[in-house]
């Protein structure tokens, strides 16, 4: 399977999946730049997957119905917030998408009813704002509590996955996570990396989750060394999570 990242808006990122029997689309934050990239490689679009109502990913929704007759499919739990939907979803549930099976993950936090998509043959999982390259979302109608819950379950995948989320936020959440974890080289080595992809004009939301486990400070609630700088050394993992969270909302 080809996974094509398409950039939308300021710093927003659709993907394409070419998948055996089709295309789908993950997130739609506008059409015009998913149809070029559509149109340049022939292809139709035949599944759009929503992982949560905010309009910087939904936005393009109408338009791509209407040109390619695409099924539309979101969380059931933000059904009302979206655009309309030919199928909702639930965690847990798996789909037959374009001849590949999709897990849905539940991962509320960001808004309440986010999911995330699973794509077990292709290593692939479309996290848009709950896990993000080296961060995670900002927690707008969840709690901390339910956020770390969501990335314990992302946690929990192959860590070979490819974990694509949905915003260039990466050299800031680089900057941000040598802060709470400065004697980390592989997090040294990564934010160096970043710097030239970026400089270079190198997307960098996508990412083995084994290097996020390596280097995502959201991640490692568990380190030694990020427990000592927060003097919480005791503490259990979902509150060092949300301490982190915390400072990376004032940063």
């Amino acid at each position: 399977m080809e996974i094509v990242t398409v950039p939308c808006l300021s710093d927003n990122y659709a993907y394409l999946v070419k998948a055996p029997d089709g295309v789908c689309l993950i997130d739609a934050p506008e059409a015009g730049p998913i149809i070029e990239a559509l149109e340049s490689r022939g292809w139709e679009l035949d599944t759009l997957l929503i992982t949560h109502h905010h309009h910087d990913h939904v936005g393009g929704v109408a338009e791509l119905r209407e040109r390619y007759g695409c099924t539309v499919v979101g969380p059931k739990a933000e059904e009302a917030k979206l655009p309309p939907l030919d199928t909702a979803v639930d965690g847990g549930d798996t789909l037959q998408v374009a001849g590949t099976p999709v897990e849905v993950i539940f991962v509320p936090g960001h808004t309440l009813g986010h999911v995330a998509f699973h794509f077990p043959d292709a290593q692939a999982v479309f996290t848009a704002d709950s896990l993000m390259a080296l961060g995670c979302g900002r927690i707008f109608e969840g709690t901390p509590d339910m956020m770390w819950e969501s990335l314990s379950k992302l946690i929990a995948l192959p860590p070979e996955t490819l974990v694509c989320s949905g915003h260039e936020y990466t050299s800031a959440n680089a900057r941000f996570a040598l802060t709470i974890e400065p004697g980390n080289e592989a997090l040294k080595l990564r934010s160096d990396a970043i710097a030239k992809a970026r400089t270079e004009g190198r997307a960098t939301a996508t990412c083995k989750l084994s290097e996020e486990l390596a280097t995502n400070p959201f991640l490692r609630p568990a380190s030694p060394e990020i427990r000592d700088r927060l003097g919480m050394n005791d503490a259990p993992d979902a509150a060092v999570f949300a301490e982190v969270r915390a400072r990376k909302d004032s940063f």
